[in-house]
């Protein structure tokens, strides 16, 4: 029978490269004894400066085998940051280039005198064929999933592609109310006198000798019902040989239909159920990466409590562990691969993302809760053409040529015009806007959204991140884009809230982020190597203002909350409180004497609020429950909640925006330079000369189409940014050009 055991203690391990290069073999004197799951990055991926160490590294440990004649051993890799190496006995059995499907080795002829030592090697540098290579987020280094073995009987489930589990279910229901299951079983070439034996609710089926398929009908199935029933079926799967157990495998599955209409939204077992989610990054606080099922279960806990029924796993394939949470807690998934951010042209790269979604989809094919497949995201940053269209393309074919049951999504960034032809490839569509932060106001949502459903009708529209920045430290009764605070957070969600919900064709939306994650290329708001956008802190220790408006708006769990516990010190005497709830009705008391009640919906602002000096005891309640903060009337204000940011109340510089350094360009007061936003430069009569100079000549000298879509989004980006978005693909010395040109060109008094 097969045997699994987990195998992540009694590991060592070696940052940097060997001696001179050498074999595994090399008796290096730096190992240091871990435990897996494991990054060497969990600290310098967090803390900013983009110098977290990105090489190659080893890991070695040992162990005894004493297999049968008849049995083989496999190693299972759950998660290698980004290309590994395994060697046994100091011979490469296998490699993988992928830093988040799992891949599995077949060490059984590389053991000697019943003894393996096991060595691997993990690469997370720079790669012109790997994705990812460019994102907003750190790539931990390491093996931070941990490792298995495997002993099988010859005769066994395939254990040798992709890592899919041996068993695929594909479940349908029928126009009379039953559900037939298709099982299809791959496994390892089986001997004459073995047969394959399937059982699910309660009914065991023997196939026929070479047979390894059949349907099975359940008469009234017990539907997956999202987050209101999801129920699991278990199917059983053996290989017998004359009664003899040789080989077993159990998977989970879901009986459920679905459908999405591009007016009416998402349906699930033929309901209207609209999908209000969230997305998530699997690091953690002085974790990264590699986190166990105690960190993925609390993550799940905390989604289901804010009320959402879908999770967009970005931007890579997540662990099976959480895969198998989504299932069991009814989180309707979009599961994608990281083809993200800057296309790298060439076959060895496109083979990559092929190769990333192959795994994707094998693996993961039997959990219910997973609708879409996800083929790339913001991957037009350095422009379109026609290579990356007809990579995307052999994406898409893929995923159908794989999974005939599940669309094909993709998540476009604003600059992506409405016409263009990537919003054709995939069966349904997403955008990661984010008006109210990067470019414009946060009321500019609904109209585009609107705008882009008027002319495209026949489109499935979601919308795939927005978010604000929220740093619990920062605080302000007059909150205003890049101002960091807590208070803009919650706003920018309070009016996103208001235009999602009121806008059914949307088949669904996913806030950008649940949780603050580690980014060590940024430095924001006073903050290094972290995305600030998460409803919780990245520790999880805080859920933000923000997370209890969703709270108020999906869960039925009643609540009460009152905002800006952290705003503590306040001047004036009196101030104003606003609470969130999803009770009708709230009664606030400070010091224990009645403030008011108000009858409302989600959000309760009670203003004038009297404090006395010293501190306040401030109670909101309900029939059903009640919160406290507690405030101090203080003389002078707390300087420590405000950010001491010029550009305050300006839209947020994105994360591939760069400004110029001074090195080598001139900035010659009331003149143009590349710091300055095309939109600006437009409105100068020698700047926009200017400008269609410039177009001309990209077009012509680049082959780049600059479309309407993007020269509309561009007016917004200066000039510096347009150049860091085309990155390699711009010649050295032509920016120092353009910004010499430009230093010509006189602002208007």
């Amino acid at each position: 029978m097969r045997f699994i055991e987990n195998i992540n203690d009694g590991w060592v391990f070696h940052k940097g490269p060997l001696k001179n290069d050498a074999t595994p073999s090399y008796p290096s004197l730096t190992w240091k004894n871990i435990k897996l799951p494991h990054t060497w990055n969990a600290l310098d991926g967090q803390d900013g400066g983009f110098d977290y160490y990105r090489a190659k590294s080893w890991y070695m440990t040992s162990m005894e085998l004493d297999l049968a004649q008849d049995e083989e051993a496999y190693l299972e890799f759950e998660g290698a940051e980004a290309v590994a190496e395994v060697y046994v006995n100091d011979i490469k059995v296998c490699a993988h280039k992928g830093g988040f499907s799992a891949f599995r080795c077949n060490i059984t002829p590389y053991i000697k005198k019943n003894r393996a030592k096991i060595t691997v090697s993990v690469d997370n540098g720079e790669s012109k064929e790997l994705y990812p290579q460019t994102a907003d987020f750190t790539f931990y280094g390491g093996l931070y999933r941990g490792v298995k073995l495997i002993i099988v009987n010859k005769c066994h489930f395939d254990l040798d592609y992709n890592g899919a589990p041996g068993i695929a279910v594909t479940p349908v229901i029928n126009k009379d109310g039953t559900a037939t299951v298709t099982v299809e079983s791959f496994t390892s070439e089986l001997t004459d006198d073995c047969e394959i034996v399937f059982e699910t609710d309660g009914k065991p089926i023997i196939l026929p000798h070479g047979e390894k398929k059949c349907d099975i009908t359940i008469e009234n199935p017990h539907l997956w019902n999202g987050r209101k029933d999801p129920y699991l079926y278990t199917l059983s799967a053996k290989i017998m040989r004359k009664g003899e157990e040789l080989d077993k495998v159990e998977v989970k599955y879901g009986i459920r239909s679905f459908r999405i209409d591009p007016e009416k939204g998402f349906f699930l077992n033929g309901e209207y159920y609209p999908l209000h989610g969230v997305s998530r990054h699997q690091d953690r606080e002085n974790m990264g990466w590699a986190i166990t099922e105690k960190e993925h279960r609390e993550d799940m806990e905390l989604i289901a409590e804010v009320g959402a029924n879908t999770v967009r796993l970005a931007h890579y394939q997540h662990s099976q562990y959480f895969y198998n949470l989504c299932d069991e807690y009814g989180m309707v998934v979009w599961a994608e691969i990281p083809f993200i951010s800057t296309f790298m042209k060439g076959k060895a790269a496109k083979e990559n993302t092929l190769s990333q979604m192959k795994e994707l989809i094998c693996q993961n094919y039997n959990h219910p809760s997973i609708v879409c497949w996800g083929i790339a995201n913001e991957i037009t940053i350095g422009g379109e053409d026609s290579e990356l269209t007809e990579n995307l393309r052999a994406l898409n074919d893929l995923c159908h040529e794989l999974d005939k049951t599940r669309l094909t999504s993709i998540a476009n960034l604003t600059m992506v015009e409405n016409d263009s032809v990537l919003n054709k490839i995939t069966d349904i569509i997403s955008y990661n806007h984010y008006f109210g932060w990067y470019i414009g106001d946060v009321a500019d949502n609904g109209p585009w959204l609107d705008k882009f459903h008027e002319e495209n009708p026949e489109i499935c529209l979601g919308l795939s991140e927005y978010g604000a920045e929220g740093i619990i430290t920062y605080h302000s009764d007059e909150p205003k884009i890049q101002d960091y605070s807590e208070e803009y957070q919650s706003y920018y969600h309070e009016k996103m809230l208001e235009i999602l919900t009121d806008r059914r064709y949307l088949w669904s939306t996913y806030v950008w982020n649940m949780f603050d994650f580690g980014s060590d290329m940024r430095d924001e708001g006073g903050v290094k190597g972290r995305n600030n956008k998460g409803l919780v802190t990245y520790d999880r220790k805080i859920k933000k203002d923000s997370f209890y408006i969703y709270k108020a708006y999906w869960s039925d769990e009643k609540f009460v909350h009152i905002c800006s516990k952290r705003y503590t010190d306040r001047t004036g005497d009196s101030i104003t409180v606003k609470v969130y709830s999803n009770s009708p009705k709230v009664t606030l008391e400070v010091n224990g004497v009645k403030a008011g009640t108000i009858t409302g919906d989600k959000v309760f602002v009670f203003e004038n609020v009297p404090l006395k000096n010293g501190g306040n005891t401030v109670k909101a309640f309900s029939d059903e429950c009640q919160d406290f903060a507690e405030f101090n009337r203080v003389e002078k204000p707390n300087e420590s909640y405000t950010l001491k940011n010029e550009k305050s109340g300006t839209n947020a510089a994105n994360w591939f925006e760069d400004n110029a350094s001074e090195d080598g360009l001139e900035f010659k007061d009331g003149y143009f330079s590349v710091n300055d936003k095309i939109g600006d430069l437009m409105k100068n009569k020698e700047g926009e000369k200017f400008v269609s100079s410039m177009i001309e000549k990209i077009s012509a000298e680049m082959n780049m189409n600059i479309s309407k879509g993007m020269l509309n989004m561009a007016k917004s980006f200066t000039v510096q940014k347009v150049f860091d978005m085309a990155g390699s693909k711009i010649p050295p010395g032509v920016k120092a050009k353009v910004n010499s040109e430009l230093q010509k060109i006189k602002k208007a008094p």
